[in-house]
């Protein structure tokens, strides 16, 4: 234990004065990527759970067909993919071939009552 942190402490001192720019930004992706990791592990945020969107839309699967009803199951099953849809069709007002013009209006209104949850 003692030998590992003695080599951990002579790496930090040769890599501060003598960098290595290849290894300098392997080292900072690699610690951007732990911080995130640790920041989504440890996030005590209140978060939407995804299936509450498509639940609030089964009331409405009347008007859907079995498509559409597909996609929306395929675009609630986690809160990433809520997250891109309400961004690329919601948000930018976008048409996609995949819903009719009124469900879609009905996918993103149902999104949007939990778009700060996302």
């Amino acid at each position: 234990m003692k030998k590992l942190l003695i080599v951990i402490v002579v790496g930090a001192i040769y890599f501060h004065f003598y960098p290595n720019e290849k290894l300098n930004s392997w080292v900072f992706e690699q610690k951007e990527f732990v911080l995130s990791y640790f920041s989504d592990a440890t996030d005590t945020k209140v978060r939407l759970k995804s299936d509450k969107i498509y639940q609030d839309l089964a009331k409405d699967f009347g008007q859907f067909n079995s498509q559409e009803k597909a996609y929306v199951a395929e675009i609630t099953s986690s809160r990433e993919k809520v997250k891109r849809f309400n961004e690329q069709y919601c948000k930018s007002k976008k048409q996609t071939p995949k819903l009719h013009r009124d469900n879609l209006a009905k996918v993103c209104h149902t999104i949007g009552k939990y778009s700060n949850l996302l």
